[in-house]
């Protein structure tokens, strides 16, 4: 059964093939909510209540083609709150261990492949002084490789709003990086 047939028995009210639904949805999910918040517990907790969403609201869905775009709005969502519940955190400090692995990778001798706490540190690292609306628009152009076009059906931003995040997102990064590598 496709993607496009499970997300059409569950939006007409067959939830018997739900849990198949989720087997496909929750990577893109979780890959999503574990950029923008750095931690695998919180990206897990992100995608739980983003799946929970989606089996109180699926029947609501335009169609099975906006059901992706719709997921992500939801999973941007609940990062935004959780972002907006830690802000009084203390700012994150990227160790040398962060940084040896972040020059390992821009001089492109980096041997091993890093896991995911050694990807969350470094992206956190890197995106912890960005608005969460740069920091949203830089993973999910950056990272995820979407479109403007995607990222403005999920965000809502308008294309000029994306490229000025983007663009800032990308200034702060690579000035950040210059800063350490002199």
């Amino acid at each position: 059964m496709t993607e496009y047939q499970l997300i059409e028995e569950c939006r007409g009210g067959n939830f018997e093939n739900f849990s198949k639904l989720i087997h496909v949805s929750a990577p893109f999910a979780f890959s999503v909510a574990f950029r923008m918040v750095g931690d695998e517990d919180n990206a897990k907790d992100i995608v739980q209540e983003t799946m929970v969403a989606i089996w109180q609201k699926i029947g609501k869905i335009r169609s099975a083609e906006a059901y992706r775009t719709w997921v992500y709005r939801i999973v941007l969502n609940k990062c935004y709150d959780q972002l907006r519940r830690t802000k009084n955190n203390p700012e994150f400090s990227a160790d040398e261990k962060t940084w040896n692995h972040l020059s390992e990778i821009v001089s492109g001798s980096n041997s091993t492949p890093l896991d995911n706490e050694d990807s969350a540190r470094i992206l956190s690292m890197l995106t912890n002084r960005l608005s969460p609306n740069q920091k949203a628009v830089f993973i999910l152009s950056e990272i995820e490789a979407m479109s403007h076009d995607e990222i403005a059906e999920i965000t809502g931003m308008s294309k000029t709003i994306i490229k000025a995040n983007l663009y800032h997102a990308r200034k702060n990064i690579s000035g950040m990086v210059e800063k350490y590598l002199k």
